[in-house]
């Protein structure tokens, strides 16, 4: 049961666990890029355990012991790849470039135990990918967001999952190690050692959260303030509506999320359409944005219902200089 547990958290059955490669990723890594996921939570397993995963020798004809110097390898390359593989096509060919001096049955092998294109396959034409705003650094894809985790009209707790590609390398050993104690302790009732454990863990910035059908994924924490947007403080009026506005926009839901870019499902314009934001322009001079915020002023709709209403800018400058 513990070794079962172990190996479900860190993603390690890795497209084995004895139903056959494309079954078992799918089911543990839904999504486009679950063969790179797989991959690298296997590489992450085997840091830690040293070992392969099981399944693996029904696809390729060399040795346990051969495939853990495969692993050692390509744990190497995975590592000094900047960024790390973020498609099929780019997990393929690292695969193949550090395997390259290795038998071609268990390079063909290895990738279609995880799914990932084949040698022949790699020069095919690939759908071109959709066009990023300017200045997106890099973009999240989340976990369902909880009501809880929104703080106000322009603010969200987020987590991603570390099976996604962009964070399956960079999680902490301690963080992993962590997690996976705290599996085992969970599974025989120490829950005193368990809740510790996940303690360590939200320290260093990660939570171990429960999935919809009562599977565990250890995903990393986000804060995210929506960019362009100032919305009223809590305590401020109109702060309650925003607040309730933004988790009607979000809860449930997985978002894409650009980094130091634009929101691309138009929460921001959301939310100054209903006049429960200001345009904020000190960080964003956007056109589209003001031009938003002055219809709602002429309408008169959410915080444009008053006068004059207070500014969150000038309400935190206040609070800080009464020392509140």
């Amino acid at each position: 049961m513990g070794n079962a547990l172990l190996r479900f958290l860190c993603g390690c059955a890795g497209g084995g666990g004895g139903g056959g490669a494309a079954s078992a990723n799918e089911t543990q890594f839904p999504g486009p890029h679950r063969g790179i996921a797989a991959l690298g939570h296997d590489l992450l397993h085997f840091d830690i355990t040293s070992q392969v995963p099981e399944g693996l020798s029904q696809h390729v004809v060399s040795s346990k012991k051969a495939q853990a110097n495969w692993y050692k390898k390509l744990l190497e390359a995975w590592r000094e790849a900047k960024p790390p593989p973020r498609t099929p096509e780019e997990a393929s060919r690292l695969v193949i470039q550090t395997l390259k001096r290795h038998q071609k049955a268990d390079v063909e092998g290895l990738l279609a135990f995880y799914g990932l294109p084949l040698p022949l396959t790699l020069s095919e034409v690939s759908a071109p990918a959709p066009s990023k705003p300017e200045g997106v650094k890099y973009e999240l894809h989340t976990l369902p967001v909880d009501a809880k985790s929104v703080a106000d009209g322009d603010t969200i707790t987020v987590y991603v999952d570390t099976a996604d590609p962009r964070e399956s390398g960079s999680v902490p050993r301690e963080v992993h190690e962590a997690a996976i104690a705290r599996a085992k302790a969970r599974a025989v009732r120490n829950y005193q050692k368990a809740d510790a454990l996940q303690k360590t863990i939200v320290d260093a910035g990660y939570r171990v959260i429960s999935s919809s059908n009562n599977d565990e994924i250890l995903a990393r924490k986000y804060r995210i303030r929506l960019r362009g947007i100032d919305a009223p403080e809590s305590s401020m009026p109109f702060g309650k509506e925003a607040k309730e506005e933004l988790v009607k926009l979000v809860q449930g839901k997985g978002l894409k999320i650009y980094v130091f870019g634009d929101d691309r499902y138009g929460r921001c314009e959301h939310m100054l359409k209903k006049g429960l934001a200001w345009h904020y322009t000190a960080y964003d001079q956007r056109p589209e944005l003001a031009r938003l915020e002055k219809q709602a002023r002429a309408k008169r709709m959410g915080l444009w219902a008053a006068s004059d209403p207070e500014k969150p800018w000038e309400w935190r400058k206040d609070r800080r200089s009464n020392g509140a």
